[in-house]
């Protein structure tokens, strides 16, 4: 009987399949990028690849973005705290337009009979 760890299909010292079998890699070029914190990451890209090779990569280690030069790596970016509705309408509205709108609020509210 079978184990329940097992993987159906396989047999013992069963690996991927080999280069043989799927063909020859395409050639590769190892670009080194630095990021704000020292880090190093080393990706692989295809020789022919039509995009190219990125300007930046994000950095595995910390998330920071890097670049190719190791003296002048690209600055972290900034995050933005997030914002409640509340600040958003602090920004466009001074408290003397608050009293204002809740005073024309209210006076609606008083003329429906609703707020005493």
């Amino acid at each position: 009987m079978v184990g329940a760890n097992a993987i159906r299909g396989s047999r013992v010292g069963a690996g991927p399949m080999g280069e043989a079998e799927r063909g020859e890699a395409a050639p590769r070029v190892t670009i080194s990028y630095w990021c704000a914190n020292g880090h190093e990451t080393s990706p692989s890209f295809a020789v022919d690849a039509s995009i190219g090779v990125p300007e930046f990569w994000d950095c595995p280690r910390c998330g920071f973005p890097a670049g190719q030069d190791p003296a002048n790596p690209p600055a972290p970016v900034r995050v933005e705290p997030y914002k409640t509705h509340l600040a958003y309408v602090k920004e466009r509205r001074t408290d003397a337009d608050g009293e204002a709108i809740l005073e024309e609020a209210l006076t609606a509210l008083r003329e429906r009979g609703l707020v005493v």
